[in-house]
């Protein structure tokens, strides 16, 4: 058996990494978009280094866009096989891949546009919403903690791993030459402790570990602390300063954490009489799958809905699904909170609040996740004090903040400390990925100390036998 780490090699996206075993089975751990690098990244897109069609399976451990966005361009290339994931995964693939893709044909006709002008070329998006749509049927989903017969001789199980709504460390049973290899993909680590989701869990003893790094270099503060420097600075920002609070987020996670803490706030009395509003329809639509999914929520959780029944609702809080509504936030005189998609700031509606909004220094710019270091968010994160959106440089004149606490990945502390339910002895070897390079450096080292062995950093396109 040997597996080859083609995407979210000393990076953070793209995740693809494909095993193929010693009967020839083609198995994909994950299908991920690369993102954040401009024009390379629609080359580093359209080149999958595989034939879709040739792939059997792939094992999918939770919908995030880097993990999951490159599935309905595979099935436009050929692949027919079958898409493994838990049930709530697949639920929120069903909406985030379309939303993917209306974001790719949105954005091919507004680059068109210019090109056009130009004389160049037009473009045409790597896949369209028919596509997303039709990969669907590939879909087959399977609750926490089942072991699933893929076929004779390949068995998985998804244990929750508390990153998102549905995701889960793949688990997999490969049987060759009538022994048992047992890999263990984690996919990405949530933290110990969230407000909505159950806690990362125990998995089952791997001989071959697949683990990711994104944090694997720092620490992040207390979860309690970072709710409440979220309603200092919705105070600061729209009370005192009389501006707008822009809120880069997921669409999926992040915003609904950030939601409910806002509501607790309400119910509590301690939220400002401002208006908030959630800009993204893929939230909205996130937020009906999150609450068709009450196993991955954790107990305190479920005891708010019993004197709370809708978390995700208050007064003033505001769900825009229109164009022509998001377009009105660009009038809106008063102080207020937009919470808009994508949290690396590089697609969706983000970017034209930002446009609006990032030259008034009465406003506040809120950082709530990790941005890859080639991002919108990464440059503004980092201090740049001009920036362009759409084509235009903007000078960066509104208040940039960062809490990372609210980040759905572990920090290196938290990534070991879920890690430590294996025997390291009895691990024959442990890839790391999902990292920037140096920062995977840092996390070996600290894995090493912990009495970690061979342990790798793969390059992109590097094999291994198993």
């Amino acid at each position: 058996m040997k597996i080859k780490f083609i995407g979210a090699a000393r990076e953070v996206t793209g995740s693809k990494h494909l095993i193929i075993t010693d009967l020839g089975k083609k198995i994909l751990l994950d299908c991920g978009m690369f993102q954040g690098k401009g024009l390379e990244t629609d080359g580093m897109n359209r080149d999958l280094m595989f034939d879709p069609s040739q792939i059997d399976h792939i094992i999918l451990t939770h919908a995030h866009i880097d993990h999951a966005g490159l599935i309905p361009y595979a099935y436009k290339l050929g692949f027919r096989g079958s898409v493994v994931c838990t049930n709530a995964t697949r639920d929120l693939c069903a909406i985030m891949l379309a939303d993917s893709a209306f974001i790719q044909e949105h954005d091919a006709i507004t680059f068109n546009k210019r090109r056009v002008k130009k004389g160049l070329p037009v473009i045409t998006p790597i896949y369209t919403k028919d596509d997303a749509t039709a990969c669907m049927k590939l879909f087959i989903g399977v609750p926490y903690d089942m072991k699933f017969r893929i076929d004779d001789n390949i068995k998985v199980k998804f244990t929750n791993t508390g990153h998102m709504l549905g995701s889960g460390v793949a688990n997999i049973q490969i049987i060759e030459k009538g022994q048992i290899k047992r890999i263990a993909y984690t996919g990405d680590i949530g933290r110990p402790v969230d407000q909505i989701l159950a806690s990362p869990q125990p998995f089952p003893q791997a001989d071959i570990l697949i683990t990711e790094s994104t944090y694997g270099d720092r620490l992040h503060h207390d979860t309690v602390v970072a709710i409440d420097e979220l309603l200092s600075i919705v105070i600061d920002t729209c009370v005192n300063k009389g501006g707008k609070l822009i809120i880069p987020a997921f669409s999926v996670g992040r915003t609904q954490e950030i939601v409910f803490a806002l509501n607790n706030f309400f119910n509590q009395g301690k939220l400002p009489k401002i208006d908030i509003f959630v800009d993204s329809p893929l939230a909205v639509n996130a937020t009906t799958v999150f609450r068709m999914h009450p196993e991955c929520y954790n107990n305190n959780f479920l005891k708010v809905l019993e004197a709370d029944p809708d978390p995700f609702g208050f007064d003033n809080l505001f769900y825009i699904n229109k164009v022509e509504d998001s377009k009105k936030l660009n009038d809106h005189k008063k102080p207020c909170v937009i919470i808009s998609a994508s949290g690396m700031m590089e697609a969706g509606r983000i970017k034209h609040h930002l446009a609006n909004n990032i030259s008034d220094p009465k406003n506040t710019i809120l950082i709530v996740g990790y941005c890859a270091p080639t991002t919108l968010g990464a440059r503004i994160g980092r201090g740049d004090k001009e920036v362009s959106i759409f084509g235009t440089i903007h000078e960066v004149k509104a208040e940039v903040k960062k809490i990372e606490s609210f980040s759905g990945h572990g920090d290196y502390k938290e990534l070991i400390s879920f890690l430590n339910c294996q025997d390291k002895s009895a691990l024959g070897k442990t890839f790391i990925v999902h990292g920037e390079y140096e920062t995977q450096k840092k996390y070996v080292a600290s894995l090493q100390a912990e009495g970690y062995k061979n342990i790798e950093i793969p390059a992109k396109g590097q094999e291994f036998d198993l």
